[in-house]
């Protein structure tokens, strides 16, 4: 299965670069077996949070995944990117989700880290203390 789309032109924007990277860490979730429940779930005003893919496990636990797309891993690559300032941002973005949830599941965050052509999937990466 091809995870990676066709890499997108020279001169495609960040954007346009990060959206490609979160299509192809949906498409290695869903391999995985994991169901999409929202995408680029953002909380309102400025300052808020995002969270890149809001998944389901066959068990019920609801997943909070950050997608980092990295060209190489020589500046640490994409998961030394997810430091405390956007693990608390995820964190904010999660629990306003949790808000609209009548029975809270088990909850964890995750990390797909896109770097080069290599997909690693951070099963609990952080947590929300």
């Amino acid at each position: 299965m091809d995870f990676f789309p066709t890499r997108p032109a020279r001169s495609a924007t960040t954007k346009q670069l990060g959206d490609a990277g979160e299509e192809a860490a949906l498409r290695y979730l869903l391999g995985q077996g994991l169901k999409l429940v929202t995408r680029n779930y953002r909380t309102p005003g400025r300052g808020g949070g995002e969270i890149d893919l809001i998944m389901r496990m066959r068990d019920g636990t609801l997943v909070f995944v950050e997608v980092r797309k990295r060209a190489s891993s020589r500046h640490g690559g994409g998961a030394a990117s997810v430091g405390t300032v956007k693990q608390r941002r995820i964190v904010l973005a999660a629990r306003h989700y949790l808000l609209r949830v009548a029975h809270l599941p088990p909850c964890r965050f995750d990390v797909v880290v896109l770097d080069g052509e290599r997909i690693e999937w951070l099963q609990a990466a952080f947590d929300a203390t």
